[in-house]
């Protein structure tokens, strides 16, 4: 029996709920030119939605190529640009003969080494010389603008995690090179994503950058409850079980409407349940579905200190001027200025945001846990 609810890996199929719209806006920016840049916390389903409107995309014009990189990895300048190389290649043809005709014609100035293991598939790599690398940048970021020019087609780069090139150590260098040759392109468009808000966020509407400007910017939102009851009183029925509409409301409320937690949390409640749902069996799964992020949970715990940690049990205890003396005093946070560094640090990594309500955990299930455990 295939299984209903997917979680840890791209998400397609009867599995990829609703996005309708966002799938529409994203579809028309990039079959129309306009670079997109799609920003959202971490596991809302960003890569999937790309993936998905992706795979539309190339079916209804066969113009199109696309063109997907994972930027998670990447180390160093030279890592992007051969991964970059690499990848805009594959894209472009079908079959493995051809990535080698079509490196050895467009990376002449490279002097390209090229290997291919078992699995051309998945075993293709293409090394290029640092010294003609750094002598062409420029042309390398063109290579796909040159292709498309060539085989008269469109393609659409999409990266993930596009803000960790911000941690390379001549990120500025490279991102106005970037710019310089991207927004000259008339073949290609890019749809750059990533998890990390504030460092998309600086990077793309700051007007002191070169990105400023320099394509639409998409927020990606949690999906409606009601889609997600829908989704999941079907996905129970088409498996021969049963959810009540109320039942499967109270499983999405209970994380949040977060895409990743809705779809584990239904799994353990769907692998736990013989033929119908109860509030006693949801509960069991919500169990399971902390014990198994704990060991995400204690890192991610281990790595603040006392200050942070007492500042988060304020947040969880829903305090709003944690700035207030009495405030301060009564869960230890130290000094004004040590309450405000922290803050600015526990938001660099994901672990709260700024609401209008004040701040808040981004992590529906971390602050069950945290409250659990700390309060």
């Amino acid at each position: 029996m295939k299984l209903p609810f997917q979680y840890g890996k791209l998400v397609e199929g009867f599995s990829f709920v609703n996005r309708l719209k966002e799938k529409q806006m994203l579809k028309s920016n990039l079959s129309a030119g306009i670079n997109t840049m799609l920003i959202s916390p971490r596991r809302l389903g960003k890569s999937s939605l790309v993936k998905v409107t992706m795979s539309e995309l190339e079916k209804e014009d066969k113009n199109i190529k696309v063109c997907y990189i994972d930027l998670y990895t990447i180390k160093s300048e030279d890592e992007f640009y051969q991964t970059f190389a690499r990848e805009v290649i594959k894209a472009v043809s079908a079959k493995w003969e051809t990535w080698i005709s079509t490196a050895k014609k467009f990376l002449t100035a490279f002097s390209p080494k090229i290997s291919i293991g078992a699995d051309p598939m998945t075993d293709f790599s293409i090394g290029l010389e640092w010294r003609s690398l750094k002598e062409n940048e420029l042309e390398l970021l063109n290579l796909p603008e040159k292709i498309a020019q060539a085989k008269k087609i469109k393609i659409v780069v999409c990266m993930d995690e596009f803000q960790n090139l911000a941690k390379l150590k001549d990120y500025e260098s490279l991102e106005n090179k970037m710019r310089s040759v991207w927004q000259q392109q008339q073949n290609v468009t890019y749809c750059l994503y990533g998890s990390k808000r504030h460092m998309m966020m600086d990077i793309f509407n700051s007007s002191a950058k070169p990105f400023y400007r320099f394509g639409q910017i998409m927020f990606l939102t949690k999906i409606a409850e009601n889609e997600w009851v829908n989704y999941i009183v079907n996905a129970f029925v088409d498996t021969g079980k049963c959810v009540s509409e109320t039942l499967a409301l109270e499983l999405v409320q209970m994380v949040e409407s977060h895409s990743w937690y809705v779809q584990q949390l239904a799994y353990f409640t769907w692998v736990f349940t013989e033929y119908e749902v109860n509030k006693t069996i949801i509960q069991q799964a919500v169990e399971q579905v902390m014990e198994a992020n704990l060991p995400l949970y204690l890192n991610e715990c281990d790595a603040l200190t006392a200050s942070q940690l007492n500042l988060l049990i304020a947040i969880s205890k829903n305090e709003q001027n944690l700035t207030a003396v009495e405030t301060m005093n009564k869960y230890n946070m130290g000094t004004p200025q040590n309450v405000s560094k922290n803050k600015k640090m526990l938001q660099n990594r994901e672990i709260i945001e700024k609401t209008e309500a004040g701040f808040a955990f981004l992590d529906p299930v971390f602050k069950r846990w945290f409250s659990r455990m700390y309060t």
